[in-house]
């Protein structure tokens, strides 16, 4: 049986100009380790990162200039094929095509209704993550769109997941700052996705669909936002502008703990989440 549900997140990696800077930056803001991997596209270097021994992440040196930097999220299939049919079908684009990453699996990378880009992965030796929602790596991803109908229904349509709609100002993302970092109003209500077959809720929910307002510049595209988990994001926010990167919008509570948007020192975005604390009243 597979590792991952279908249409769970399974992988992250991150576009880079310098795949060697960028390992010195989540080396020590992540602890991360690094070890050569295999290339999805069979081109430039590829770095696995390991939290603990377990994979969580991967680094990867931009074979295209005009490519951007930023962190991409992969969704598992069980049959890559006709997930891409059923993308065309529903309104999104695929940008590339099927293709074998050796024996670790096949991906492929699309672009839904909004213009969000995001992967495909079906597995091979490779299933994804080995570690998640703990320290290090990842815990969570949404989507942020204009067009949150026809996103909304994309989504359900080519993944299955199921939709629990959450009040003003209670997802996940929603500080009324998003990834930019601009003051705004509270934004439009945030949704939460459950796999098919589950109950839907926070409980089962594996990611989200947040929306860009006019309070954010014309030109600023839709785009997934991925999240690691932290053990203090304020910590973790100070020790990111120390290694040289960014605070995009500073550290905030939120219903799920507190969380940050930063940007690595090469101006890939992503997000850190330092969960609740139990109740037992433990650091």
């Amino acid at each position: 049986m597979a590792a991952f549900a279908r249409s769970a997140p399974c992988w992250v990696d991150v576009q880079l100009p310098d795949l060697e800077a960028g390992k010195r930056f989540y080396g020590e803001l992540f602890g991360w380790t690094f070890r050569a991997g295999e290339a999805p596209y069979g081109e430039g270097p590829y770095a696995d990162a390991c939290s603990g021994g377990k994979l969580v992440a991967a680094l990867a040196a931009k074979k295209d200039g005009r490519m951007p930097t930023a962190w991409g999220i992969y969704f598992a299939t069980d049959d890559i094929a006709a997930s891409v049919a059923r993308i065309r079908e529903a309104g999104g684009q695929v940008i590339t095509e099927p293709v074998r990453a050796g024996r670790a699996g096949v991906l492929a990378q699309a672009a839904d209704p909004g213009g969000a880009v995001f992967g495909l992965w079906q597995a091979g030796d490779r299933e994804g993550f080995q570690k998640q929602n703990e320290p290090g790596s990842f815990c969570w991803t949404e989507v942020y769109t204009r067009q949150k109908d026809r996103v909304d229904a994309f989504y359900e349509e080519v993944f299955g997941f199921q939709g629990t709609d959450l009040p003003q100002g209670a997802g996940a993302g929603e500080s009324g700052s998003g990834a930019s970092g601009a003051d705004e109003p509270e934004p439009p209500g945030f949704r939460m996705w459950s796999p098919a077959g589950t109950e839907p809720g926070p409980d089962t929910a594996v990611g989200g669909r947040s929306v860009i307002t006019d309070a954010f510049p014309a030109e600023m595209p839709s785009y997934f936002l991925s999240y690691f988990a932290v053990e203090d994001c304020n910590r973790a926010a100070g020790n990111a502008v120390r290694l040289g990167g960014r605070i995009s919008a500073p550290p905030f509570d939120i219903p799920y703990g507190r969380m940050a948007v930063l940007q690595d020192d090469q101006g890939a975005v992503f997000a850190v989440l330092q969960p609740p604390v139990s109740g037992n009243g433990a650091e």
